[in-house]
């Protein structure tokens, strides 16, 4: 099984070689060195970051770049895969009655599910089971939320400290416009911090925002599948109801995929 998710290190590998790609195909490699400046690097990079610091706690700061590596991992949780777990459990609820759950609960990997379960063997009240759910599930997508927050926050600060770097180097160039062969050379690395600023923004900052953005919405969703079929469960609602009633979350195409590869066990 793979664990990597290969459209993300593709997508990041294939921007940056097209970048390269634009800068060597009308200079040549001589070209390279001149889109690398220390001091619009310093200004871009340490001015977005140290900005964005100032809008987090530390833990918050840190725990936002560490988000980064989430990207790159394919979720484990599997809509289908959820769906059919939940059948299972409503199978054996409605053959051995819902004691026998918490036994089935030992064996699963999601706490969440697993929570729900131990929540309606002890016979707390539908309502407060829904209650509870649904607290931490607002409360793990806040969390979510803030990790998504910090990367928007990066690819707001990167242009603007593109241009503030471009201002700064535009203002050093005007106050030496004596020499007009500098001018070109001095033009040139002023406007290298707006290029660094755009690449933050555009090749790293907003991907990994959408992309932690379209991966809290897949959970998000497999968490209310949990939260509707154990309610189900509770009630005493018939398996096939119950399936029927959860692949409403699915797309039509996989409603279809699900019920051929249910046909064929």
């Amino acid at each position: 099984m793979i664990f990597v998710d290969l459209a993300s290190i593709i997508g990041l590998i294939v921007c940056f070689a097209m970048m390269v790609y634009g800068i060597i195909d009308a200079g040549g490699f001589a070209a390279v060195p001149s889109y690398l400046n220390f001091p619009s690097a310093l200004i871009t990079f340490g001015g977005a970051f140290f900005a964005v610091m100032t809008q987090y706690s530390m833990q918050d700061y840190i725990a936002g770049w560490k988000s980064i590596a989430l990207v790159f991992k394919v979720p484990t949780a599997n809509t289908a895969e959820v769906i059919q777990k939940i059948i299972d459990l409503s199978n054996v609820a409605r053959k051995e009655g819902l004691l026998s759950l918490e036994e089935a609960a030992a064996d699963l990997d999601e706490p969440f599910l697993r929570k729900g379960i131990l929540l309606i063997v002890d016979g707390t009240d539908p309502e407060l089971v829904r209650a509870i759910m649904e607290t931490e599930l607002m409360s793990l997508d806040s969390r979510h939320k803030t990790k998504i927050g910090f990367w928007d926050n990066i690819a707001s600060m990167g242009p603007a400290w593109g241009m503030i770097g471009t201002l700064i180097g535009l203002v050093n160039m005007l106050n030496n416009m004596e020499d007009a062969s500098a001018i070109g050379p001095a033009m040139a690395v002023a406007l290298i911090t707006t290029l660094y600023g755009s690449l933050l923004a555009n090749w790293i900052a907003t991907p990994i925002a959408n992309k932690l953005r379209a991966n809290n919405g897949n959970e998000m969703m497999i968490k209310e599948i949990m939260i509707e079929g154990l309610l189900s469960i509770q009630a005493g609602e018939n398996p096939r109801v119950i399936e029927e009633k959860l692949k409403s979350f699915l797309a039509p195409k996989d409603r279809v995929a699900e019920e051929d590869a249910g046909g064929e066990e």
